[in-house]
């Protein structure tokens, strides 16, 4: 046993050092093979190493939290105890939120902590936010506003000071990196938020560990917000309130769970280090036993994760074998004689295959090295790049030894699964074959092309089962994937057959054809490695170009093509309004603009829902009758049964009028009708003359309409329940109804300005709709909305444009993908064939062939790989494709059943349109382009002609 195991060894200690010295002599191509290999090392090892960095620890994760301190303390406004989740993010109110009482009709000013409800000895901090739009280099810029004392030690961790210092005294913020580049402001710049009366100099920058990205201003207590809050409020307009929370320090074991309870009971929600550090027992937690635990669980997904990186480390796996077995062959093939030789001296068939296959363990243990180096340095190089792009400081680099060996070893693995059919290959080969140079004749395998007739059958089979099946795409992507297999595992047969459209060819593409079906062992495995890869792009260009053509037939234009609108998005806008015109006018190449204007009640800063003292907003009240009973009723569907439902859902009343407009009611005259491609001539004639004009047949009664200013008061609430109506003053105007075939564009009301005017209503400006004298191009537009930003308005312009799907970009990218991946497998393959046919070459030159014949020969060598794997790619990528579009059309077809059956779809909505839609263009670039393009390039890189060899000696 000793003497066998010792032979043994000393027969791999002697096959390593062959392989490693082949490998150096054969430089060219152990690069090419290491590269191969070593690339996806080199990715996972440096996604894994910064994922593990990303993933802070809870005491990284709680100093940029909470900072030095034991906890943070909210106090909420519902004056009920709560139940809470350990880690302080979900709670709910004992009882349920049923005991909640409904908002308040006026804003409060927030509750300040009570110190009683802590701990006697607490050192307590108050930490405020807020959020407001403050003034920039380009405009305005949304940005949250932050005040502690950042002098005090409980905060340290939760900012980094970049540059500069933290503010100290009133007049002073600092401002996060992220706000300065987006602001185009520095150090030592003043800034000012939009309606407060003082600027306030930049005096250092920060940034927020975990939100790298985050824009916010940070400054003393009580020297932001309290001043824009009453800043804004003594110019008429809304304040803002602040979040509070408090920062505080017990001492002792910290804010133990017994204390976060009692906490609880005083509505107060705490993130607490203690409990945080170590958790109580899911018995111990109130919360887990009113409510289960899994449903304040995040949905972790982590089976279907775990099985996404499996298959695609898989398919890395079996791209790299194939195109890696094939220079192993290649390789085995070179080295025949010595191959040769060691069986004459004795060597059997054990030593031959324990050689190659020691080539593929040395390259793999080179590039599991390299690749692993490679990707840890990149990774350290790369590290501020990847922070700012996950948005997350990392705590540290996290090395994780095993799963770096691991990820090593999978090269290894890798690099021994590449050389196993070039050595069981090399191995059968007789000594005189090999010492002769003879190949023999060669018998095709007859199993594999069952199998894969088999598999393809069994594929398309289940792809097509998983099309009924409940479990769908998943069923659909299993069939497809063992397809796909199945083409692969057909590829030495599909090759075979290509070979006979050879005969009617010129000279060197049928030599390049008969070449490729000689050595299929060579062939097959490139054709097989494109085939993958077009068969995956196909596959998703065909699901992206299909779900592209459902999404253009399902879009709904908000405006006739060509025509724009000017919003001032914010209420207190409205003094801009004109000036902003005036710039559209000037700027856009405008054939007609129409102004319109709001209808207000009250304040005019107030938004149309707000509850603020002092607001309003003027409703349009449906006469009882022409209500939709499913909107009135105050359970909704709940109050009638399904056969109710869907009777009521064909009722004019209940009608779906499509998508809304940003103001359903605007005040403007008969220019509007004219930008909106309205030319019904009684709505035209009614709004020169002064009535307002209708789109909704459901608001107007004997040829009137009413409107109702509803005024917030104290104690009155201005949202009622469903099917009241709130309290005010009508208005009861002459009203023009447009036909119903008259296409309003999300419009319910225009009032001709004349009509608000008699009826004692209000208006402010709000905007304007414009059609355009040709199109806008991208200067124009970028000059007004370079004036948008001077002006430091909240507005934006929109030119209805119709559908823009981006399916162009991405079918490009996916081409130019699978294009890169055919033209190296074809590049590899034909790089292999001329070092296993040099032969051949030469002995085409000694005939008298022409020095042009090696560089054509070359080019079709690459163009024939290129082509048959693009063509089987694409005949194998059109199944999951067609799979899953028939499973989506199953799924929705479904809803829109279930939908109607319950009543709340009407019968007379379409019904789901799912089209399956092939991308001929990005085919037709795969079928042509790509092995022209490794055709050509593969010739152009070629030389014409090569030395001749002198005869063997005999």
């Amino acid at each position: 046993m000793t003497s066998s195991l010792q032979g043994w060894y000393h027969s791999w200690v002697a096959a390593l050092r062959i392989a490693r010295r082949d490998a150096w002599r054969a430089k060219g191509r152990s690069c090419l093979v290491l590269a191969m290999i070593a690339l996806p090392i080199v990715g996972v090892s440096a996604a894994d190493l910064t994922l593990r960095s990303a993933e802070l620890s809870t005491e990284q994760a709680l100093s940029r939290q909470i900072g030095t301190a034991d906890a943070r303390v909210r106090l909420l406004d519902l004056n009920l105890p709560i139940y809470q989740i350990p880690d302080g993010s979900t709670f709910v109110p004992v009882g349920g939120y049923d005991r909640v009482a409904g908002p308040s009709t006026g804003r409060e000013a927030p509750q300040e902590l009570d110190r009683s409800q802590l701990p006697a000895g607490t050192q307590v901090l108050k930490d405020s936010t807020a959020y407001s739009k403050v003034r920039t280099k380009h405009g305005l810029l949304d940005t949250d506003l932050h005040e502690v004392d950042t002098r005090s030690p409980l905060v340290a961790g939760m900012f980094t000071l970049d540059r500069g210092r933290l503010p100290e005294k009133a007049g002073e913020v600092a401002a996060t990196t992220a706000f300065l580049h987006n602001s185009g402001l520095h150090v030592g710049s003043s800034v000012t938020p939009r309606g407060a009366n003082t600027s306030y100099k930049i005096v250092g920058a920060y940034e927020l560990p975990s939100e790298l990205g985050n824009s916010e201003i940070l400054a003393p207590p009580g020297t932001l917000i309290a001043p824009l809050d009453q800043a804004l409020k003594a110019a008429g307009g809304l304040g803002i309130t602040p979040t509070d929370s408090y920062l505080v320090k017990v001492g002792g074991d910290g804010f133990t769970w017994n204390m976060v309870k009692a906490a609880n009971a005083k509505s107060l929600l705490v993130v607490s280090r203690a409990v945080h550090l170590d958790p109580p027992a899911d018995a111990d937690v109130p919360l887990f036993q009113q409510e289960p635990k899994e449903r304040f669980l995040q949905g972790g997904g982590s089976a279907s994760e775990v099985a996404v990186a499996a298959t695609v480390v898989g398919l890395a796996m079996l791209e790299i074998c194939l195109l890696a077995g094939p220079a192993f062959a290649v390789g085995a093939r070179r080295s025949r004689r010595q191959l040769g030789l060691v069986g004459a001296n004795g060597g059997d068939r054990r030593h031959i295959r324990s050689i190659v296959l020691s080539g593929g363990l040395v390259i793999g243990a080179v590039a599991a090295v390299v690749g692993t180096v490679v990707g840890v340095v990149l990774t350290i190089a790369l590290r501020p790049v990847l922070e700012e792009q996950l948005g997350v400081r990392f705590g540290s680099l996290d090395f994780r030894p095993l799963e770096l060996a691991g990820i090593a070893l999978l090269a290894v693995v890798t690099g021994l699964l590449s050389a196993i059919v070039p050595a069981v290959t090399a191995s059968r080969q007789t000594v005189l074959a090999s010492l002769t140079g003879r190949r023999g004749v060669r018998r095709a395998n007859r199993v594999l092309p069952v199998l894969g007739l088999v598999a393809v059958a069994a594929g398309a089979a289940i792809a097509l089962y998983g099309t009924t099946s409940s479990l769908g795409s998943t069923v659909v992507a299993g069939g497809s994937a063992i397809a796909e297999l199945g083409f692969v595992a057909l590829t030495p047969v599909l090759v075979g057959l290509f070979g006979r459209l050879g005969r009617r060819l010129p000279l060197s593409p049928r030599l390049a054809l008969r070449d490729a079906v000689r050595n299929r062992g060579r062939t097959a495995p490139a054709v097989a490695a494109v085939l993958a890869a077009v068969a995956g792009t196909v596959a998703v260009a065909t699901y992206e170009h299909s779900q592209d053509q459902q999404m253009r037939h399902e879009y709904v234009a908000d405006l006739p093509h060509g025509t724009g609108t000017l919003e001032a998005r914010e209420n207190s806008a409205h003094r801009e309004v004109p000036a902003l015109r005036e710039a559209l006018s000037k700027e856009l190449p405008l054939a007609v603009r129409a102004d319109v204007d709001r209808l207000v009640a009250g304040l005019p800063n107030c938004e149309s829902f707000s509850s603020e003292p002092g607001c309003g907003r003027i409703e349009i009240i449906k006469p009882k009758e022409q209500r939709c009973p499913l909107s009135e009723s105050p359970n909704g569907l709940d109050d009638f049964t399904e056969a109710q439902a869907r009777e009521l859902r064909q009722d004019w009343r209940c009608a779906d009028t499509g998508r809304s407009a940003p103001q359903p009611v605007v005040v403007a005259d008969e220019k509007l009708l004219s930008v909106l491609a309205v030319t019904d001539p009684g709505s035209v004639s009614a709004l020169k003359e002064g009535r307002a004009v209708s789109f909704d047949k459901r608001q107007v009664k004997d040829g009137r309409i009413t409107l109702r200013t509803v005024l917030v008061k104290e104690g009155v609430d201005p949202f009622p329940p469903t099917g009241e109506d709130p309290p005010g003053e009508d208005k009861v105007l002459p009203v023009h109804l447009a036909p119903e075939s008259v296409k309003a564009w999300g419009l319910e009301l225009v009032l001709p300005p004349a009509a608000a005017k008699a009826a004692g209503l209000a208006t402010v400006p709000s905007g304007a709709y414009f059609t355009l004298d040709g199109t806008a191009s991208s200067e124009q537009r970028q000059r007004i909305a370079g004036e948008i930003d001077r002006m430091g308005v909240d507005a934006a312009v929109r030119i209805e444009e119709g559908y823009q799907g981006n399916d162009s970009i991405t079918l490009l990218a996916l081409t130019v993908f699978a294009g890169l991946v055919t033209i190296g497998a074809a590049g590899i393959a034909t790089g292999l064939a001329q070092a296993d046919a040099e032969a051949d070459l030469k002995t085409l030159a000694a005939v008298g062939a022409a020095p042009r014949v090696r560089r054509t020969l070359s080019g079709f060598q690459c163009g024939v790989v290129a082509l048959m794997g693009v063509v089987l790619g694409t005949a194998a990528g059109i199944l999951p494709a067609v799979g899953l579009r028939l499973v989506q059309r199953r799924e929705l077809e479904a809803l829109y059943r279930q939908s109607v059956e319950k009543g709340y779809t009407s019968v007379t909505e379409a019904v789901p349109y799912v089209p399956i839609s092939v991308p001929w263009e990005t085919l037709a670039g795969l079928l042509v382009v790509v092995p022209l393009g490794a055709a050509v390039l593969a010739a152009l890189v070629t030389r014409s002609s090569g030395a001749l060899a002198r005869r063997a000696a005999g």
